[in-house]
């Protein structure tokens, strides 16, 4: 198991170093990916010849060099920039398009567009001051003088009127906090985002097909769940015996549509071109890598980033919970072990989670004592990790659920300081639930920055504020361990 873990963490690493930093450095990717991937390489090592306990010092200074040599070999190869005004003017520009990383020129408008461009700002509305013109965009910038909604609607209406399709229309808080419009050439926005292309997004043959693949990779990873003691020549003598595996198959896919599922209406909903759902079969592991859609058009404003990002995580944790109780209310109670783990489906210690311990207590009743572990149902098994998916899906880090409904609750910049927190709290959780340290790890190398809505700037509504605070709720309550002061009320 720990040659998996290894392998699935130097595969994501490997492309989220790929694709975050070989723009940004000469450095070799692999000799960064290397220095990333050396500490879970000594922990696997020492846990291999010496057991599960690491000590501190092997955990922690490990950690710190591999920091503090990616940072330097990383910096001695940064490709350089002409000043920091350039290079913080690009950030936005890359930012707003979707890093897009293009090098078509913007023809910078003659006298008589840019007197034109400047009369679609209405003095009341958004008083212009300057122009500049950037490889991918040209910037207005100004002061706001009315609502954001009010302003991003006139103006955009201004601008269609005079230029016609010439533009997308980006409306984006700056670094100082003044918002800012940004006018994207179409072609190069309809090149990255494929609006008004008539790319058949909706492929029911190859979503089928990776649906019934993964179908298949599960039902064989429940299979064994039933029965750790199946053998590949009692599964070919008896292929029935793979009936076993359905209820964790099953479950689990149902929980990776469904929330697929939410994000795929409601994007709908807001006239966004999303992909079908895009399951992720492999043999090993948990059967799957998950499932996926695509936005395959620029999301309109907050509202729409906070509801498509919310209904996934909202819809999934509405089948998990049946799903996880009917699994707890038909598994088995067995002797807590020192080795009883959240991660361990046979003997499972619901304390590590507190949302998890409140479901099993109301499944198992008094069933289950301070002594007590859990050997999983099949579907109990997929239940727990729907808690995960869930939790995971909602940590507020870059273009995870979680990252995008932070930054339509707070703003962009507030979302990226508060996703550098999560990820590295939930690090440090990691050293009192080893369980969570493989998400830990892929988390700290996730990019911070999420894709901004066409308006970035109209806050949301208290319903949504309240919502998604609920949703962070939910997430504390799933990653942290029962208290010990509840779990004697519950006697636990």
């Amino acid at each position: 198991m720990t040659f998996w873990y290894l392998l699935i963490l130097g595969l994501v690493t490997y492309l989220i170093v790929q694709r975050n930093v070989v723009e940004m450095t000469t450095t070799p990717v692999w000799i960064l990916w290397l220095i990333l991937m050396m500490p879970a390489i000594l922990w696997s090592l020492w846990s291999l010849r010496y057991g599960q306990n690491i000590p501190l010092g092997l955990f922690i200074a490990p950690l710190l060099i591999s920091f503090i040599l990616y940072w330097l070999l990383f910096q001695w190869g940064r490709k350089s920039v002409n000043s920091k005004q350039t290079q913080t003017a690009t950030t936005e520009s890359q930012s707003a398009t979707h890093n897009t990383a293009e090098s078509l020129p913007v023809r910078p408008l003659d006298r008589t567009e840019e007197t034109q461009l400047r009369n679609c700002f209405p003095w009341s509305v958004y008083y212009i001051q300057n122009i500049d013109y950037l490889p991918q965009a040209i910037i207005c910038r100004g002061q706001l003088r009315t609502t954001p909604t009010q302003a991003y609607q006139r103006i955009k209406a201004n601008i269609e009127a005079q230029f016609g399709d010439r533009f997308l229309v980006i409306f984006q808080e700056g670094v100082n906090g003044k918002p800012f419009f940004m006018l994207v050439p179409y072609s190069l926005a309809a090149k990255r985002n494929n609006i008004g292309s008539q790319e058949k997004l909706t492929r029911p043959r190859l979503a089928l097909s990776l649906f019934l693949a993964t179908l298949v990779t599960t039902t064989l990873v429940g299979t064994t769940i039933a029965d750790p003691e199946l053998t590949l020549t009692t599964l070919l003598s008896n292929p029935l015996v793979l009936v076993n595996g359905l209820p964790y198959s099953l479950g689990l896919l149902s929980i990776l549509g469904i929330h697929e599922l939410g994000h795929y209406f409601t994007a709908r909903f807001y006239k966004i071109r999303p992909t079908l759902p895009y399951f992720i079969p492999v043999p090993f592991f948990l059967g799957t890598f998950g499932a996926l859609i695509q936005m395959r058009s620029p999301v309109p404003n907050r509202k729409a980033l906070f509801d498509v990002g919310i209904a996934g995580p909202l819809f999934g944790f509405i089948v998990t919970v049946p799903l996880l109780m009917w699994g707890l209310a038909h598994s088995e109670i067995v002797t807590q072990t020192d080795k009883a783990g959240i991660l361990d489906p046979n003997a499972l210690n619901p304390k590590y989670s507190f949302l998890l311990a409140l479901f099993s207590k109301l499944a198992l009743g008094s069933q289950l004592t301070p002594e007590s572990a859990i050997d999983l149902h099949p579907l109990a098994v997929a239940g727990c990790l729907g808690l995960i998916i869930t939790a995971l899906n909602l940590m507020p880090v870059g273009q995870l659920d979680g990252g995008h409904i932070v930054h339509a609750m707070l703003g962009q910049r507030t979302a990226i300081i508060i996703g550098q927190i999560s990820r590295l709290l939930l690090l440090l959780l990691s050293l009192i639930q080893p369980g969570f340290f493989l998400w830990a790890i892929i988390l700290l190398f996730m990019p911070l920055m999420d894709e901004p809505a066409l308006n970035d700037v109209t806050e949301l509504d208290n319903k949504r504020d309240i919502a998604g605070l609920l949703a962070m709720a939910l997430l504390v309550m799933i990653i942290l361990p029962l208290p010990q002061t509840i779990a004697n009320w519950l006697q636990m």
